[in-house]
C-alpha cells in the first residue's frame, strides 16, 4: 500500500483534480485505490455528488465511525465534512492531534488493507488536518503552476514539513514519526508562452519534480462535470481531438506511480 497526499500551501492549483483524475487512472490500471478527502470544502466529495455529514473523514478525528463508500470496482471514498475547518480549534489541547489520522488507519487496518493507494486531497494550508494527512504518508505530491509564487509555494511547502518532521519524534529515540518525501507537479503548463517554458525548464531540472502536465481545459472540466479523463479517453472522437494531451497526461501518471513504487 502506498499513502500519497495531494497537498500544497496554496489553492487553484489543481489539487483535486488531479486527485480525481489519477485515482481514476490508477482504478483503470486495476489497481485498488481508496481517495479520502480532507478538505472542509468538500469539492472531492461533490465530485461523486456526495453531501454528507455523516460518518465522513471528520469522525476519524473525534472516535466515531467512519464510512468507506464504493463508488466502482476498484475505487473508493471517504467524504469529506465542512465541519473539517473547526477541528484547528477542537483539537488544540490534544498532545497527540497531529497523530489522530494514524492512529485511525491503525485501528481500522482490516478495513483499509485490501487497498493498493489511498490519495488524501488536502486542504491548501498546513495546519492540523493537513498535518495528520502529512503523517501517515508516504509520498507528498505539490502541484506547482508558472508563477513566481508556484516557486514561493514550493519552497513554503518544504520548509514547513522540515519544521513538522523535528516537532513531531518520538520522545524516547529522537526519531521522526513523520516520513514522507515530497514530489512536486508542474501543472497548467502552457507550451506557447514564455513565463510557461521558462518555468519548465526551470523545475524540470529539479531532481523533485517527477511529472509535467499541460494546460488543457477538458482536464479542468474533469471534475466540474463529474467524468474522469480516462472515461473521456474512450469516446474515439474526444481521443483523436485531443491525443498528444491524453500521451502527455498518462505518461505523467506513469512517471508519478513509477515513482512512489520505488
Amino acid at each position: 500500500m502506498r499513502i500519497i497526499s495531494i497537498s500544497a500551501v496554496k489553492g487553484g492549483v489543481g489539487k483535486t483534480t488531479i486527485t480525481f483524475n489519477y485515482g481514476e487512472w490508477l482504478s483503470s490500471q486495476g489497481y485498488n485505490v481508496l481517495l479520502i478527502d480532507t478538505d472542509h470544502q468538500c469539492s472531492l466529495s461533490q465530485t461523486y455528488n456526495l453531501f454528507t455529514n455523516e460518518e465522513t473523514i471528520y469522525n476519524a478525528f473525534v472516535n466515531k465511525d467512519v464510512n468507506i463508500h464504493q463508488i466502482h470496482q476498484n475505487l473508493s471514498i471517504i467524504p469529506a465534512s465542512p465541519m473539517l475547518d473547526e477541528l484547528e480549534v477542537e483539537l488544540s489541547k490534544k498532545h497527540n492531534k497531529d497523530l489522530l489520522l494514524m492512529m485511525w488507519l491503525e485501528d481500522n487496518v482490516d478495513r483499509i488493507k485490501d487497498f493498493d493507494f489511498i490519495l488524501i486531497d488536502c486542504h491548501p494550508d498546513f495546519q492540523t488536518v493537513t498535518r495528520n494527512a502529512i503523517a501517515v504518508s508516504h509520498y507528498i505530491i505539490s502541484p506547482i503552476e508558472p508563477s513566481q509564487y508556484g516557486y514561493m509555494s514550493k519552497s513554503l511547502l518544504l520548509e514547513r514539513l522540515e519544521n513538522f518532521r523535528d516537532e513531531v519524534i518520538d520522545a524516547r529515540t529522537r526519531e521522526t514519526y513523520i516520513s514522507a518525501l515530497p514530489y512536486f507537479i508542474g501543472n497548467r503548463i502552457r507550451h506557447n508562452t514564455k513565463s510557461s517554458r521558462e518555468f519548465s525548464d526551470k523545475i524540470s531540472q529539479d531532481k523533485g519534480t517527477i511529472a509535467m502536465i499541460p494546460e488543457k481545459e477538458l482536464f479542468n472540466r474533469s471534475t466540474l462535470d463529474g467524468i474522469p479523463l480516462v472515461q473521456m479517453e474512450k469516446d474515439k472522437d474526444v481521443a483523436k481531438t485531443n491525443k498528444a494531451f491524453f500521451e502527455k497526461l498518462n505518461s505523467a501518471f506513469e512517471q508519478i506511480t513509477e515513482k512512489v513504487s520505488e
